[in-house]
């Protein structure tokens, strides 16, 4: 049991805005009261948060394994040492499994989302996850690339196509449904170079266009009543005048929940195959007056990183781009690709000073923080450790003017600098956009706020001007109401759960899916689904069906 006082509460799911109060603490939950004998914290001089919550993260699952097998180097000067409560670990862009979660606690983050595993990796994804250590954490799992989906949206079988995604949903014990430039990998695996640039364009051999499949796969997550709707990487990323894409696939929601993701690599304006510019206003304005759209913005931050992505003709684009001779591509069969290198971001060039600017743009053009939150990409657009920065770079504008100082001018003359000179986000923002924006976004009713019933998911920070060093030290973090971090010290070691959807489905649906998996897979059907005996500690999130006639 626990009692904390004194500290500033910022809790914006109850509207609690900085107020100095008690929360209470037993069995893991947040509780009115607690006796008195139970252990204090006084928390003057600090604010209380609830931990954070990433929704777009790559954490695990083979792809992220392939990525720190690609580079030892960044391993091999950041250790993170064994300890009578931590285990031991390598960090870099791409840390361990052990490091992955401390790393996380250290931040005050307590829920993290891994954003794209192919079905096939399903089991592998749980038993990465399953050794990371303190935080929650879940997929997405990848159906814009699904051939058999892609059969079911041709013959108009839309039902079965629901079915489908939710057997499969059930199958891999995944949180929801993610697409990654849909129709875009196969044309890539017949033919290098090969992709779909145009919503409407048909993908090769298959008689169906990038748009039927967003609509599809929306439909489907949202008559489903998934917690989290559609979660889609749109077609032409990182591409000049991709802006116009986004745009349309949003319009493609036609009204109905959708979340676009890593949105600043998505924001670009200009012709193909040139510069790029900013179209970071005209995007942010449509979010802005379209309330079922949510975002990430896939901020870069400067310095290393490293591209893991299911988008595999992009990964060949970078990979030209790139100065490290390191790369994979991979396909995995009938579901998606993937490609992966080692990058860095670098203020003095111009692509990369203007997407880091994009980035603020879309942040601080923002008018519901509640659906445009934060995110690198990790650890594509940079590393999650760099989260302390980049809060500080959206509330202290002197900070922001300085770094923009650092940067290729020419990218900035590209935008309207005023965009940028004079917000700054509050506490209560940062807590919407790290807290309780995403954990609302996700559906996560217990996560997110300190109301009573919540998880007792805490971060406790010393109030400092320098918010870089604020929310890079937590003072205190608890975890179901256990003490993991006490005053800057690991005290606890926890194991966390896994978070799965488990929607119900006619099971006959298996009499479609079972003959493709015996004519096209090299696994068998039966062998294929993650059972529940091979999890351990996991929450599934029932769902209670609805009676559609479409």
């Amino acid at each position: 049991m626990l009692r904390i006082v004194n500290g500033k509460v910022h809790d914006p799911a109850n509207d609690i805005d900085g107020e100095v109060r008690d929360i209470c603490v037993k069995d893991g939950k947040i509780v009115e009261s607690v006796p008195a004998e139970a252990r204090r914290i006084d928390a003057h001089g600090m604010v209380v948060m609830p931990g954070g919550v990433d929704i777009h993260c790559h954490i695990a699952g083979p792809k992220v394994n392939l990525a720190r097998k690609l580079q030892p180097e960044d391993h091999r000067y950041d250790v993170q040492h064994r300890t009578p409560i931590t285990r031991s670990g390598t960090g870099g862009t791409v840390p361990s499994t052990f490091t992955t979660g401390y790393r996380y606690a250290t931040l005050g983050y307590t829920t993290a989302m891994e954003a794209a595993v192919p079905p096939l990796g399903a089991r592998h994804a749980h038993e990465e996850l399953q050794d990371t250590p303190v935080i929650d954490k879940g997929f997405y799992i990848l159906m814009g690339n699904n051939i058999l989906l892609y059969d079911l949206l041709k013959e108009g079988r839309f039902k079965d196509l629901r079915e489908a995604v939710a057997w499969w949903l059930n199958a891999t014990k995944s949180y929801a449904v993610k697409l990654v430039n849909p129709g875009g990998d196969e044309p890539w695996k017949g033919q290098r170079n090969a992709n779909v640039t145009k919503l409407d364009k048909k993908i090769d051999s298959l008689d169906i266009t990038p748009r039927q499949v967003i609509k599809g796969l929306v439909d489907a997550a949202a008559d489903l009543d998934l917690p989290h709707p559609a979660h889609i990487h749109c077609n032409n990323l990182g591409h000049s005048g991709n802006y116009e894409t986004t745009l349309e696939t949003m319009r493609t929601a036609e009204g109905r929940r959708v979340h676009i993701t890593h949105i600043q690599f998505h924001s670009y304006g200009g012709e193909l195959g040139s510069e790029p510019l900013s179209k970071a206003p005209e995007i942010i304005e449509y979010i802005n007056t379209h309330p079922n759209v949510s975002a990430d913005v896939g901020q870069i931050m400067f310095g290393k990183a490293t591209i893991m992505t299911g988008d595999a003709p992009l990964s060949w684009l970078l990979r030209n781009l790139s100065g490290d001779k390191k790369w994979v591509n991979a396909d995995t069969e009938c579901e998606s690709g993937c490609g992966i290198l080692p990058f860095a971001y670098q203020e003095h060039i111009y692509t990369h000073a203007l997407q880091w600017a994009i980035g603020l743009e879309l942040f601080l053009l923002s008018k519901d923080p509640w659906r445009l939150v934060l995110s690198t990409d990790h650890p594509n657009g940079g590393s999650f450790a760099s989260y302390p920065r980049l809060i500080r770079l959206l509330m202290d504008r002197n900070f922001r003017k300085e770094e923009m100082s650092k940067v290729n001018q020419r990218a900035l003359r590209k935008i309207n600098r005023s965009h940028l000179d004079e917000r700054e986000y509050t506490l209560q923002e940062i807590a919407i956009i790290t807290r309780a924006g995403p954990a609302r976004l996700l559906g996560l009713r217990d996560k997110g706020h300190l109301g009573v019933g919540a998880d007792a998911d805490i971060a406790i920070y010393t109030e400092d001007d320098n918010k870089e060093e604020m929310f890079g030290v937590p003072r205190y973090v608890i975890k179901d109401g256990q003490m993991i971090i006490d005053n800057h010290e690991f005290k606890n070691d926890h194991e966390g759960r896994t978070l799965h959807v488990a929607p119900a489905y006619d099971h006959d649906i298996e009499q479609v899916i079972r003959p493709f998996f015996e004519d096209f897979y090299t696994i068998r059907f039966d062998n294929y689904p993650v059972t529940e005996h091979s999890l351990t500690l996991h929450q599934p999130f029932p769902i209670e069906r609805r009676s559609i006639n479409r």
